[in-house]
């Protein structure tokens, strides 16, 4: 069995962008924003499709499961990994920030502010120690050579 998280980052993803959806929509006033941040946003949306779906790829391809809980045999360190050691969860972020860029919805924003902590303080922490225990000394040096989020 794979590290002890509660919650499947996929699916509170997708709870979060429903709910986001639903609050500011119909109960937080929007904010217009300029027209060069809402084609930011579509921007944004672009590259965290292409985050996730190469991401997913990978997993697929090296026959790995990519909900966290689960047991894995081997560390992937080849394709987007080799630039950050988790793109499927920046990309989630992302997309939630870039959907309030896009759509002037507050709450996309507040939900990609809380997906991020606790992702960074939950998630990620049980997956690393899990992996530390699992590949050890493999996997300290990939954690020494691989930012977590690709660019801190």
């Amino acid at each position: 069995m794979g590290p002890a998280i509660k919650g499947n980052p996929l699916q509170i993803f997708g709870y979060l962008l429903v709910i986001s959806y639903l609050i500011g929509e119909f109960l937080i006033p929007k904010y217009s924003l300029f027209t060069l941040l809402n084609l930011i946003g579509v921007i944004g949306l672009v590259i965290s499709l292409a985050l996730f779906f190469s991401s997913l790829n990978l997993f697929n391809s090296y026959k790995e499961n990519p909900k966290p809980q689960t047991y894995t045999k081997r560390i992937i360190k080849t394709g987007i990994f080799a630039y950050g050691r988790n793109p499927m969860y920046m990309a989630f972020v992302i997309f939630h920030f870039s959907m309030f860029l896009t759509f002037e919805n507050v709450a996309y924003f507040l939900s990609s502010l809380g997906l991020f902590f606790w992702i960074n303080s939950s998630v990620i922490p049980k997956e690393e120690k899990y992996l530390l225990e699992t590949f050890g000394d493999e996997y300290q040096r990939y954690l020494v050579a691989v930012k977590k989020w690709m660019f801190f």
